[in-house]
């Protein structure tokens, strides 16, 4: 974006097009998992593992349930509040508030991201061979 107003700064964001969005889904990494692959940040994908670093549920951890690019939210596993009803339903988080710590290497096109980030594939196949292992 050219302009540095504030004002259009906040309109990029709100009317951004979702295939933008995706890149404002985007978290850190944690410190291992920066040094191992030599990225400092990925967009979330439902399965990846995150810690929140800020608010009420600081510290608290958990799978991703539920990437919304629409309204920019994240539902994590296990994080939830109760409605006036007494259901529980999953808390959404900003993911700008949230910290990698396991990423869900599944899908090849994820691979393909890290290697064109210049990060290091063989790590990330690593990483995916212990979650293979340690899922039996």
């Amino acid at each position: 974006m050219a302009s540095q107003q504030p004002r259009e700064q906040r309109k990029a964001f709100y009317n951004a097009t979702l295939h933008l969005r995706h890149k404002l889904v985007s978290a850190h990494l944690s410190k291992e998992l920066r040094d191992k692959l030599g990225i400092r940040s990925l967009p979330l994908r439902v399965g990846d593992k995150v810690i929140v670093i800020k608010g009420d549920h600081k510290g608290k951890s958990g799978k991703v349930a539920e990437v919304d690019l629409k309204g920019l939210w994240v539902k994590v596993e296990g994080i939830t509040r109760k409605k006036a009803d007494g259901t529980e339903i999953l808390v959404k988080l900003r993911p700008w508030n949230l910290v990698i710590t396991d990423l869900n290497l599944k899908d090849d096109w994820r691979k393909k991201i890290i290697e064109r980030k210049g990060g290091n594939v063989q790590a990330a196949a690593q990483q995916e061979a212990q979650q293979a292992g340690g899922a039996k």
